[in-house]
């Protein structure tokens, strides 16, 4: 009885741990990014269209539009810190949730990376005041 009851924990502590370590993890470059206000790195992560919504804007935007947006409001709003709140995923999908803060208040991002031929690619991307 003992014996089957310590491989039942065995066996479900081994699912446990198979679906953490399986869960896709944010590059860190990306996070990084987010921390410093470095929109040139952010936007290298950018699908060629991208679902953006950046506090007013919201819209479909090209990689170049994009990359203006996000450029403008990390010079309106110094980044001070970035930290992941909440991600999810599977193999190849990947979302999360993150607290951006700055010079000018706290902000919550939020995005969906998707894997495009091995690189990480950010499909849509939204900066909304907390």
């Amino acid at each position: 009885m003992k014996r089957n009851f310590i491989k039942t924990l065995l066996v479900s502590l081994a699912f446990v741990l198979t679906g953490y370590l399986g869960m896709a993890q944010i590059p860190d470059e990306l996070i990084l990014s987010f921390k410093t206000g470095n929109a040139s790195t952010l936007s290298s992560y950018f699908n060629q269209n991208i679902e953006l919504f950046v506090v007013d804007q919201d819209d479909v935007y090209s990689r170049a539009q994009a990359q203006q947006i996000v450029s403008n409001f990390f010079n309106q709003n110094k980044a001070s810190g970035f930290s992941i709140i909440h991600q999810s995923g599977k193999e190849d999908t990947k979302y999360a949730i993150g607290k951006l803060t700055t010079n000018k208040g706290v902000y919550r991002v939020s995005f969906l990376v998707k894997n495009d031929k091995g690189k990480p690619v950010i499909h849509q991307l939204r900066i909304e005041k907390q």
